[in-house]
């Protein structure tokens, strides 16, 4: 005969119909609460499944069901003629206060020592408002979904799934991929590639990753141009390398300033995104461009380069990558489908020497086995049948559209208290406020309107503290950038 206590602590058990998990389940769970609270001690005996039945007003079959569960997991046994009993092999727990019924949903401390000091605070924001100024991102409805949608498609209809998708593949990506990126880069960009030369990525933050991963030891140098990108710089102090900022003019980043320290200490890596410098939106002019080249062959450090958004100039034609000029393989290049696409798909590639990509590789493996081979073959048909190309060439000319309109709208409405220049490429414009502006409240008070931007906080640094954001414009309609600036414009004056 079971206790009165024990009755009472079944008796307490409650159920609640409107949630999604099985009402046998439920019981199971609050058991073996009692249980690990020390309630129902080992080798004790429960109450029949026609007691607790009654108790709950729940049918005795779904009791017997919840000892099913936990005989399963190895919590009761089951004597024929005895009854049911907690495990003889469960420890004596310490008994803790009974605490509420209903169990307590996700854990918010780990029992185990997390080191948070470990990274630098990588903080994010995710907007939810109808209108916004973003950093810089595409406007999916000039991209090529349904095309991708039907290449992807038929990759899982076609024959020899097994062939392709039945195994682990090569884990620097598709070889389809890889021929196909080295055959657009070659086109597009004037690079002298084989597939050989490709390692697939989900992105330039997992290249960056990987490189330093790879190919950075603590204590190397690397430069980079300041301000720049605050989450490239979070990886370099990962790989607790020693990062050197270099200043940053209307032509990219000081190249005197980069030979100075090379001639004080050993330089690993330079980091740069020559194209359209992160976030001042500014090109690397030609002569320094070469200058670097020369620099890295002189001293023998890597350059990575960073080339986000290399097929929107705007002007005239895109100055080559540094790349396309290497012929020492000093560089290592990095590209992504996040401007062409979508931040939301993870396609990118790293272009290097071939015995870097085996390198680059070799570690990858212990990362990400091979990426998605799938996503990378529908990826390399609509760029062999030239769908990117087209669609990429359709975007081009509604990006600078709206830059034209965007930078007039800055110009005539904002021109008193915004400084800014009008981007030779990309999808931003780099707008300096005048300093008795605070860009945070302005933004909290965007944001309450229905408008995001970002307050800049993220491009300060003590050398360089300019009261500046991004505003991109190539995601929004010309009605929505009106929108926008009126809001600001409302805020602000």
């Amino acid at each position: 005969m079971n206790s009165p206590i024990i009755k009472t602590l079944f008796s307490q058990i409650l159920i609640n119909n409107h949630n999604d998990r099985p009402v046998y389940l439920q019981i199971s769970d609050e058991i073996l609460i009692l249980i690990k609270n020390g309630k129902l001690g080992s080798n004790q005996k429960l109450p029949s499944s026609r007691e607790i039945s009654k108790m709950l007003g729940v049918n005795r079959v779904t009791v017997s069901k919840a000892f099913e569960e936990l005989q399963a997991q190895g919590w009761l046994e089951s004597f024929v003629g005895r009854g049911t009993f907690v495990s003889s092999r469960i420890p004596t727990f310490k008994p803790k206060k009974l605490q509420e019924s209903i169990i307590q949903l996700g854990l918010k401390t780990a029992g185990f020592k997390v080191n948070d000091n470990q990274y630098v605070a990588n903080p994010y924001f995710i907007p939810t408002s109808m209108l916004h100024l973003d950093d810089g991102y595409p406007d999916p409805k000039q991209a090529p979904l349904q095309e991708l949608y039907r290449a992807y498609r038929n990759q899982l209809t076609r024959s020899g799934l097994y062939d392709k998708f039945g195994a682990y593949g090569s884990p620097d990506g598709s070889e389809m991929y890889r021929d196909s990126i080295s055959k657009y880069l070659n086109e597009t960009r004037n690079l002298k590639t084989t597939k050989k030369n490709i390692l697939s990525i989900r992105g330039t933050l997992m290249g960056i990753n990987l490189v330093c991963t790879s190919l950075i030891n603590p204590g190397d140098v690397i430069v980079s141009g300041i301000p720049g990108w605050q989450r490239a710089e979070h990886n370099f102090l990962h790989a607790r390398a020693k990062h050197i900022g270099i200043p940053i003019d209307e032509n990219g980043i000081i190249i005197e300033e980069l030979e100075n320290i090379c001639r004080k200490t050993k330089v690993r890596m330079v980091y740069v995104t020559p194209h359209h410098h992160y976030p001042t939106t500014v090109s690397l002019r030609i002569d320094r461009r070469l200058e670097l080249l020369r620099l890295a062959n002189e001293y023998g450090f890597i350059i990575f380069e960073d080339d986000y958004d290399f097929d929107f100039h705007y002007n005239n034609r895109p100055l080559l990558p540094l790349a396309s000029a290497d012929e020492n393989g000093m560089v290592i290049y990095c590209g992504s489908f996040s401007k062409s696409f979508s931040p939301a798909f993870r396609m990118g590639y790293l272009v290097a020497s071939e015995n870097v990509i085996e390198h680059l590789a070799n570690v990858r493996i212990l990362l990400d086995r091979q990426g998605d081979h799938i996503l990378d073959n529908a990826m390399a048909e609509i760029l062999t049948d030239g769908t990117v190309q087209r669609y990429t060439r359709k975007a081009l000319s509604v990006y600078h559209e709206r830059r034209d309109y965007f930078c007039s709208l800055l110009k005539n409405e904002l021109g008193d208290i915004i400084n800014f220049s009008v981007p030779e490429g990309g999808m931003t414009v780099w707008a300096e406020f005048e300093k008795n502006l605070d860009l945070k409240k302005i933004t909290e008070q965007a944001y309450s309107k229905g408008l995001y931007f970002s307050d800049g906080s993220v491009h300060k640094y003590a050398s360089s503290n300019k009261n500046a954001t991004r505003l991109g414009f190539a995601s929004s309609t010309t009605n929505n950038l009106s929108q926008s600036i009126d809001i600001l414009k409302r805020i602000v004056l």
